[in-house]
């Protein structure tokens, strides 16, 4: 019999479409790695929701390979020492993973080949998490794009995404190798347990993802064009923690979106969603830093006010006095998700009209999104900020009740998620949105100045 290869997950955990579990089957017997690695150097620690999902996904994950006689190993540490040991102990001849695209991710994932090539193992990786790696998208001068529209424009000329790969097949059973329980790296909150909201949504793990896919098939995507802005009946996907853990992959959200024989219209719009993920991966893999640094450099001089911990506390509890975003935060955290549209919409009232810094509010969303994304989560905070990539300009200020009277003009939302703005509650809004806004104009004319 052949000697086993080692699989390593990370952001890819699911069996369908699943480039380095097929390569592996192909050859023999497979063993599957997890490594929950929070001490590389640089590798940011997971938030709260994170955990929770993470927790559910590798669950779900452990008794699907285990139905097929695949082990699942999971352990706790640095994955540039744990990844060698446990291909030793296996006595694999070959280590396979799918790309991740974060600076320090790519940084340990080099030395991990070179250690394993060094003792003369095999080693192979592939692309399973973009469906345009950034490399391969160029502007005319061969430099990284900075603006939305020419970067869709070129992955569009590109050739099409491949189809899905089906589910391997496996055969040999799996050699034993210890590794650590689920359940002792605590990763779902206990004292207090807050994720009741969670539970009662969310179905993390490949079959979960695949019914959610299926479910936007049928039910919301031929409305996807009209109605994805519409706060009270909710048009959206729901995949997008599906897709950051690789329960779902963008391959196979795409093909199956693109042959749905949806309205075309809609099918464009959820296609051009995806791109949006891709072109943040690709903003990110151009500028590590997107986290912690502006992105526009003259961002450097923006005068964001003292983080004033009554108000960010206001805003994080929803309890800033302003119905649509104080629904917002409610829903972030009850669901670990929220609206697209309220995303915006509480990004610009935190730094625009409180003018507090948006790594305040990234951090914020990175603890209580189950969605939180490396690339995605910075990236969609320095947009909103004025100081990222193809960025909504400084001052284009959202104003909460115009887009609450346009996006949500029977108060379906706000009546869910913020119902005490209808019984008279509500706590007296925090700031005056009219001075604000002047405030945030003159704020921006220092950047400007900055920039000139």
């Amino acid at each position: 019999m052949s000697a086993p290869s080692l699989v390593w997950l990370r952001d890819d955990l699911r069996i369908a479409d699943n480039p380095a579990l097929s390569t592996a089957a192909e050859r023999g017997p497979v063993v599957v790695l997890y490594v929950l690695d929070e001490a590389s150097p640089g590798i940011r620690p997971l938030g709260g929701a994170s955990r929770w999902w993470l927790h559910g996904s590798l669950e779900a994950l452990g008794a699907e390979l285990g139905e097929r006689g695949v082990a699942l190993v999971l352990r706790r540490g640095e994955a540039g020492a744990i990844v060698p040991e446990v291909a030793a102990a296996i006595g694999a001849e070959a280590v396979f993973w799918n790309r991740r695209y974060g600076g320090a991710e790519r940084e340990v994932d080099t030395a991990v080949k070179a250690e394993l090539r060094e003792r003369g193992l095999e080693v192979a990786s592939f692309a399973a998490s973009l469906l345009f790696e950034p490399w391969t998208v160029q502007t005319g001068s061969g430099t990284s794009f900075s603006v939305f529209t020419p970067f869709w424009n070129a992955c569009r000329a590109l050739p099409e995404p491949r189809h899905p790969l089906p589910e391997p097949e496996f055969t040999g059973a799996s050699p034993a190798v210890p590794g650590d329980a689920l359940h002792d790296w605590d990763l779902r909150p206990a004292r207090p347990d807050w994720a009741g909201g969670l539970r009662e949504l969310w179905s993390p793990g490949e079959r979960g993802g695949r019914l959610q896919l299926r479910a936007f098939l049928t039910d919301d995507l031929g409305d996807y064009a009209a109605g994805r802005d519409t706060l009270g009946d909710r048009v959206t996907s729901r995949l997008s923690p599906h897709l950051r853990w690789g329960e779902v992959s963008p391959y196979q959200a795409w093909h199956a979106v693109a042959a749905s024989g949806a309205d075309g219209d809609s099918v464009s719009r959820f296609l051009s969603e995806l791109g949006w993920r891709e072109f943040a991966a690709h903003v990110l893999y151009h500028f590590p830093d997107l986290a912690t640094r502006n992105w526009r450099r003259q961002f450097d001089a923006f005068p964001w006010r003292p983080a004033d911990e009554s108000k960010l506390r206001a805003w994080q509890q929803g309890r800033t006095g302003i119905p649509v975003v104080d629904a917002g935060m409610h829903e972030l955290w009850i669901t670990g998700t929220m609206h697209n549209r309220v995303r915006m919409i509480t990004a610009s009232f935190l730094t625009k009209n409180l003018l507090l810094d948006w790594r305040l509010g990234e951090q914020w969303f990175w603890d209580t999104l189950v969605d939180a994304d490396g690339a995605s989560n910075p990236f969609n905070w320095q947009w909103v900020a004025g100081s990222g990539a193809d960025a909504a300009p400084y001052f284009r200020i959202f104003n909460p009740e115009v887009q609450a009277k346009k996006f949500d003009p029977d108060g379906a939302y706000v009546k869910r998620w913020a119902p005490e703005h209808l019984s008279g509650d509500a706590p007296e809004p925090i700031v005056d949105l009219a001075e604000s806004r002047k405030a945030a104009l003159a704020a921006y004319e220092v950047v400007r100045r900055a920039g000139a």
